[in-house]
């Protein structure tokens, strides 16, 4: 039977739980414009992370976020870590259903713990919802600590999350079942979720990652690099296609164009993407620049002549959603060049906001990237239709109030053993 619920405090106002694997993330900038848009925008904030970050680098917009960050059991858990984690969820609450007991201890041990730790700062804080991002295991946590708290969860599917061979489909069937509000940032995204979960698709919303325009602010391309650089930023990763970019690179060198590459990152294809630069004699024309906080990115982007994102889908089944960085190159004024995946032909019409090609096909990259180089008024008239593009459909300000506005309508107050 489950317990008695009184309120343990009347909190009239809401208190939101944001739960992360690991924050902060180098490479997740979306997140953190989310979190300063949303509490520009008077929400009350609490950070739970359930790693501890391994990164050095951190993006000095960080020191602006408001909300505290706490992180849940981040080293290894053993039984004993566990067990007290259990007491100590059972001093707080009195009593655990025996329902919810047998699927706590189906869970790893790690998990577990930070869902009973989760828990018990829901109470102690005032959190009247949780929210997760990713719908692995930061959900996974998130829907538990939900559950034995007495209050809602929702999350935010971005890429891997969905797409990756290793998903377990069922479970995410359940996560999007139990959750009160599941946001996902793309059509296309929505579109797959739906296809695959219509007993559950109505619960499933779109809303973009938004992109603060005040910094990201346009800029005009005589305000530009004297010689023609090409920009690309991302994991050093499979499925951001930098393989086929080097490539073309050689068509270009061949060509007689002459450019400057520069791919921004830091990922497990470093070693093989530097041996391919030297292999095919691009050492003065390409570099890897390594990662670069993202003030610096900004810069880097928004200096250059082109961005480049021949985004492709991974043999694993990884691709990206809508790349922020595409968002943020085409708010700054770079004429863009990327492939139809996923969500990307949501913010790149081609020919319009910027230039498309077949996923994997180095000739036709080459030539897009040839024939952007070449013409200061296609970059212009692109370069000016993309950042009307994204004003109207990735303002951070706007996107953190859709954000808000489901937020608003499905959290509740508290209802906890007292």
């Amino acid at each position: 039977m489950l317990p008695d619920t009184t309120p343990l405090v009347d909190h009239p106002e809401p208190r939101i739980g944001y739960l992360m694997k690991m924050y902060p993330r180098f490479s997740e900038t979306f997140i953190l414009t989310e979190l300063l848009a949303l509490e520009a925008q008077g929400w009350d904030l609490e950070i739970f992370s359930l790693r501890t970050p391994n990164d050095g680098r951190f993006h000095p917009d960080l020191a602006r976020v408001k909300a505290p960050v706490r992180y849940l059991q981040p080293g290894g858990v053993t039984a004993a870590h566990l067990m007290q984690a259990l007491a100590d969820y059972l001093a707080d609450f009195g009593q655990i259903d025996q329902d919810q007991l047998s699927r706590l201890v189906q869970l790893p041990a790690r998990e577990a713990a930070q869902a009973l730790d989760l828990a018990r700062a829901v109470r102690a804080d005032g959190i009247t919802h949780l929210h997760a991002h990713f719908g692995s295991v930061a959900t996974t946590v998130a829907r538990q600590a939900a559950v034995l708290s007495g209050i809602g969860y929702s999350f935010t599917a971005h890429a891997k999350d969905i797409f990756h061979q290793e998903v377990d489909t069922a479970e995410l069937g359940t996560k999007i079942a139990d959750a009160r509000a599941v946001i996902t940032v793309s059509d296309y995204n929505l579109r797959y979720l739906a296809d695959r979960f219509p007993e559950v698709a109505g619960s499933i919303r779109r809303v973009y990652n938004g992109i603060d325009l005040d910094r990201f602010r346009y800029r005009s391309q005589a305000d530009r690099t004297e010689r023609p650089m090409i920009a690309a930023v991302g994991r050093l990763v499979e499925k951001k296609g930098f393989d086929d970019l080097i490539s073309a690179a050689r068509v270009l060198v061949d060509r007689g164009q002459d450019f400057r590459l520069g791919i921004a990152g830091a990922g497990p294809l470093d070693d093989q993407l530097q041996t391919q630069i030297t292999e095919l004699g691009l050492d003065g024309q390409v570099s890897l620049i390594g990662p670069l906080p993202q003030d610096q990115v900004r810069e880097f982007v928004a200096s250059a002549t082109v961005f480049a994102a021949p985004c492709r889908v991974g043999g694993d089944g990884n691709r990206d959603g809508l790349p922020t960085v595409l968002l943020e190159a085409m708010a700054v004024g770079t004429p863009c060049i990327s492939t139809p995946v996923t969500g990307i032909p949501e913010a790149i019409e081609h020919r319009r906001t910027g230039l498309l090609v077949p996923e994997g096909d180095v000739a036709a990259l080459a030539d897009a990237l040839g024939e952007l180089l070449g013409d200061a008024g296609m970059r212009a008239g692109l370069a000016a239709a993309a950042r009307e593009q994204i004003e109207q459909e990735f303002d951070a300000v706007r996107q953190a109030a859709k954000v808000g506005d489901l937020l608003a309508a499905v959290h509740r107050p508290v209802e906890l053993i007292r």
